[in-house]
């Protein structure tokens, strides 16, 4: 390749401008290698940039990421309505639906019994903390019995088992007036069951 030095000076008594030279052979070895290396360079520089700046620089260009992306995704949180019961999938607060997951809704008796068990008292006990939370709820406490025996007694052992409920609550601060008891005796089984099991299931007060 000839590179282009510049125009020389004709010499006396010509007229003619003298011949564009070649440069010297070694001079163009080291004009390439220059151009290799400045080559190389440039190359390196491209790529010095990482993939994880490029994205972090077209999120933030975007919004996406950082105090203003997170800015953008409380205000659509807030304006879709949404609390921490929607994220977590959860029943409302307040509601029968949360009552019964969270909280319990009944207990259950021994054979021919009213009186309250353990685990009976612990399940009223987060009723009654439920309730005293949300003070404009009243309930009805059901009480229930298993097939046996006559219709009547089963009425009032039902009875007797709702009361009970309901007096444990009243002794943990529930106002007795949100309160009614009414008992089903064995007309409402939940286990339709003829075995053990089944009464077991049916022995209860339901809140």
């Amino acid at each position: 390749m000839v590179y282009r030095a510049g125009p020389r000076t004709p010499s006396k008594g010509n007229s003619r401008a003298a011949p564009y030279r070649r440069f010297a052979p070694g001079f163009t070895i080291m004009i390439k290698t220059f151009a290799a290396f400045a080559t190389v360079l440039l190359l390196l520089g491209a790529c010095s940039s990482s993939p994880e700046d490029d994205i972090i620089s077209d999120t933030a260009a975007a919004g996406g990421l950082g105090a203003g992306g997170g800015a953008g995704l409380g205000a659509g949180t807030d304006q879709a309505g949404l609390n921490s019961s929607d994220l977590a999938g959860g029943p409302p607060p307040g509601t029968q639906e949360d009552f019964e997951v969270n909280v319990g809704d009944r207990v259950y008796f021994d054979l021919d019994s009213s009186t309250l068990n353990d685990e009976a008292r612990t399940t009223l006990e987060r009723q009654a903390a439920w309730l005293l939370q949300y003070p404009e709820i009243t309930v009805t406490i059901e009480g229930h019995a298993d097939e046996r025996g006559t219709g009547e007694y089963n009425i009032a052992l039902g009875e007797r088992r709702a009361s009970a409920a309901k007096d444990y609550l009243v002794a943990l601060g529930v106002q007795p007036s949100r309160m009614l008891v009414f008992s089903y005796g064995e007309e409402r089984p939940v286990d339709p069951g003829h075995d053990e099991a089944a009464w077991a299931q049916n022995r209860r007060a339901v809140t």
